[in-house]
């Protein structure tokens, strides 16, 4: 019997699939898509033995369906597909040079309004979501709020999520010191969470996942401040240390960086 030699490449190519498989697992785990896979991939395995016993009807039928299926799957999971490969684009450092050229050079915005309006909600109760917009296109979170394009203000910010605003429900999206949108939906984390945490919370979360955004939250039950970024949220921030909390996640411009030097 002759043996098909092992060589250091393939196992370079099993240990490179066994790490996809792994971040596509991590990346999907909480929500239905594991079990979709699972079922993918029973369907291919038959197809195989199908096709080893030469079964012609049934693999005719099979091949069929594998070749329809891949259109499906690119249908249906066409929103988590486009996070997958925003969230491999953001994190991966090497690349960032090519984010350079095509980005407005990092967030400039004036956080005193925020810092101001936050510490006043806090006091207060009133439930907010900031989104402090920097390089990532939030284009598709804008549109499914309502247009402004107003000056960021305390007053106004106050305002938009006084309980009994028309446009309280829902993310404020700030960009280059204004306020864009309002009344925005976000996209809720499908990551294990404590349970303490609310919807505004998860959709804090969630947006961090999939951009380079800030997001400051202001709990309606507490009234704790909370900044989330990439994936993660710290939570029960002092007014005080807020500005200096957010701002460790801002990406500074080219002409920052020259100038630091």
């Amino acid at each position: 019997m002759d043996f098909i030699p092992f060589s250091f490449i393939d196992f370079i190519d099993i240990l490179l699939v066994a790490l996809f498989m792994f971040g596509i697992y991590r990346m999907s785990r909480g929500t239905n898509a594991p079990y979709i896979f699972t079922g993918i991939i029973i369907i291919y395995f038959v197809w195989v033995v199908v096709r080893a016993l030469n079964m012609e009807l049934l693999q005719a039928i099979l091949g069929q369906l594998v070749s329809v299926g891949v259109i499906a799957l690119i249908i249906l999971f066409q929103p988590e597909i486009r996070n997958f490969l925003q969230a491999i684009g953001r994190r991966q450092g090497g690349f960032r040079f090519i984010n350079n050229i095509f980005s407005r050079g990092g967030a400039e915005t004036s956080l005193q309004p925020i810092i101001t309006a936050c510490s006043e909600m806090s006091a207060t109760k009133t439930g907010a979501l900031i989104v402090i917009a920097q390089r990532s296109d939030l284009s598709d979170i804008i549109e499914s709020g309502i247009t402004l394009d107003a000056k960021m203000t305390v007053s106004l910010l106050e305002n938009i999520f006084f309980k009994n605003a028309p446009l309280h429900d829902g993310a404020v999206v700030v960009m280059d010191g204004r306020i864009v949108a309002a009344k925005c939906i976000l996209p809720v984390t499908q990551s294990p969470v404590p349970k303490s945490y609310g919807t505004r919370h998860r959709a804090a979360i969630g947006i961090t996942e999939t951009s380079d955004a800030v997001v400051v939250v202001v709990s309606e039950e507490t009234g704790g401040i909370s900044v989330a970024f990439g994936g993660n949220i710290e939570r029960n921030i002092a007014p005080q240390n807020l500005a200096q909390t957010i701002s460790k996640h801002f990406i500074k411009s080219d002409s920052r960086k020259k100038k630091e030097k």
